[in-house]
């Protein structure tokens, strides 16, 4: 008798996975090669979203092994046969980091970065390396690439910088992705491609053999999953103490055994959540027919809160919110990039000033848009570090004043820029990108699909809280989408003939 098989690759969970593999349904073979397909198909040809810069020619391979390990023992872990897409700043041995760049194109680390490590030590499959806006800033255009292109618009960016993982999870090239935030990087691109995606609070993953990991403060390594329930698992195998990276000392007690235990369907109901109206997005146009229709989105996302069972405070109020934020300075050198590059015996640089003083910078940052942070002078960068404490309480005691559990804003307040605006003069970027969360430094912060504008773009919404108060950002998240099921994946990118 032949068996039925249930299995379908298109939007597919860990969970699924793991059902048709214990079913024996499905191989870790046949699943790799069948995403394998989807990027020839769609990433490399048709559409062109051009979102993967390189495979891991090795991919099959460690399918191939981990089906023998099933079959003989049983699942190595709770990744068992995930294939992953990693932001092209993380390290995989075996595999360029390229930073999206011709400046890297040819840097081969030495070894795993650790997230890296964990996620094969849970079973996961590296699949393949993914864009990013170059250097890891900005929407996703690179000098060793191109631009990626918006599958639900293919004229249109992806945002950034982890463009890359986001679409290559919506356009179902991979089962999960990880990404890297900073400024908007995680959440950005996450809400403009119709997934979910976290920047944890610094300190439960760590950023060793991550370019601009420690000893910069801001930026944090993050799952970008098309569910929330997705986004949970890999961040059980994410989070975890480091020496390597001093900041997960204070990750230290912070992360539960699995977050799993706090998706609740029924978690809205009673909670309280605060609505935070005031435009706060990067180069936002509060009276522009763009930002209006991103809004229209929002309005919605409220009462779909208010029907799933939480009482919503709307609005609140950040007291000096955009007059604190337009504080925010980098730290200059902060000695992360050195940090980085010591971990291998021969670097493209040795330095940031080497190669910030190399022919092809130069080059790069002539045709790149200015960062929205302000250059890190030692003045600025003090008035940014009373800036932040004064903005975290202020934020603290609205939370504490309303009693509220999170704080939900647009996760961007635009529409996903137009390609040709942001490879040309005067090279729009970020635009609309909310940044409270890195501002502070030390917060949890989710996005989850909210639904499409009349124009058919994606929108998000963002639940911020408190810091390492992922669980609860979690509940409430998982909730919002149970009750709400907005996740549409994009017609650019369909089944394939003969896809399981």
């Amino acid at each position: 008798m032949t068996q039925t098989k249930t299995f379908s690759l298109l939007e597919t969970t860990i969970e699924d996975i793991l059902a048709a593999y214990s079913a024996r349904e499905l191989s870790a073979r046949e699943l790799v090669q069948s995403y394998l397909n989807r990027i020839q198909a769609f990433d490399r040809d048709g559409p062109k979203i051009n979102s993967v810069i390189n495979l891991n020619d090795k991919a099959l391979a460690e399918a191939d092994r981990l089906d023998a390990a099933l079959k003989a023992s049983g699942p190595v872990g709770p990744l068992h046969g995930i294939p992953v897409l990693l932001k092209d700043q993380m390290d995989a041995e075996g595999m360029p980091t390229t930073l999206g760049s011709v400046l890297f194109k040819d840097y081969y680390p030495d070894q795993d970065a650790f997230v890296t490590a964990k996620l094969k030590q849970a079973g996961a499959i590296i699949l393949a390396k993914v864009t990013l806006g170059e250097l890891g800033g900005g929407d996703t255009h690179g000098t060793l690439f191109g631009s990626t292109r918006n599958p639900y618009d293919l004229e249109r960016t992806v945002g950034g910088s982890s463009g890359g993982s986001a679409t290559g999870v919506s356009a179902n090239f991979g089962a999960v992705a990880v990404g890297q935030e900073a400024f908007s990087s995680i959440r950005r691109p996450s809400a403009w491609n119709s997934v979910v995606g976290m920047r944890p609070t610094p300190g439960l993953v760590s950023r060793s053999g991550v370019y601009a990991g420690w000893p910069s403060r801001t930026a944090s390594l993050g799952p970008i999953t098309r569910t929330v329930r997705d986004l949970a698992t890999l961040l059980d195998s994410m989070a975890g103490y480091d020496p390597e990276d001093p900041m997960t000392a204070y990750g230290v007690g912070q992360a539960p055994p699995t977050y799993l235990a706090f998706l609740d369907a029924a978690g809205l109901r009673g909670a309280r959540i605060g609505i935070l109206r005031q435009s706060m997005g990067n180069a936002a146009e509060p009276d522009s027919e763009d930002f209006a229709k991103v809004t229209a989105v929002f309005d919605s996302a409220v009462g779909e809160l208010r029907s799933a069972g939480a009482t919503v405070i709307d609005p609140v109020e950040i007291p000096r919110l955009n007059e604190l934020l337009a504080k925010r300075a980098g730290e200059g050198n902060d000695g992360s990039f050195e940090v980085y590059m010591s971990r291998s015996a021969n670097p493209p640089f040795k330095s940031q000033q080497e190669m910030t003083q190399s022919p092809g910078y130069v080059s790069l940052r002539a045709r790149r848009a200015p960062s929205p942070i302000r250059v890190g002078a030692q003045e600025a960068h003090y008035e940014y570090l009373k800036a932040r404490e004064e903005l975290m309480t202020n934020v603290l005691k609205v939370m504490a004043d309303n009693q509220l559990d999170a704080i939900v804003h647009k996760s961007v307040e635009h529409q996903p820029t137009l390609i040709k605006d942001g490879v040309n003069p005067p090279f729009v970027s970020s635009k609309g990108a909310a940044h409270l969360n890195t501002f502070l430094i030390y917060a949890a912060s989710i996005s989850v699909p909210a639904g499409f504008t009349s124009d058919g773009l994606p929108a998000g919404i963002t639940f911020f809280g408190r810091p390492y108060s992922e669980p609860t950002m979690l509940r409430l998240a998982y909730a919002y989408e149970q009750a709400t099921a907005h996740r549409i994946p994009p017609n650019t990118t369909p089944k394939l003939a003969g896809e399981p």
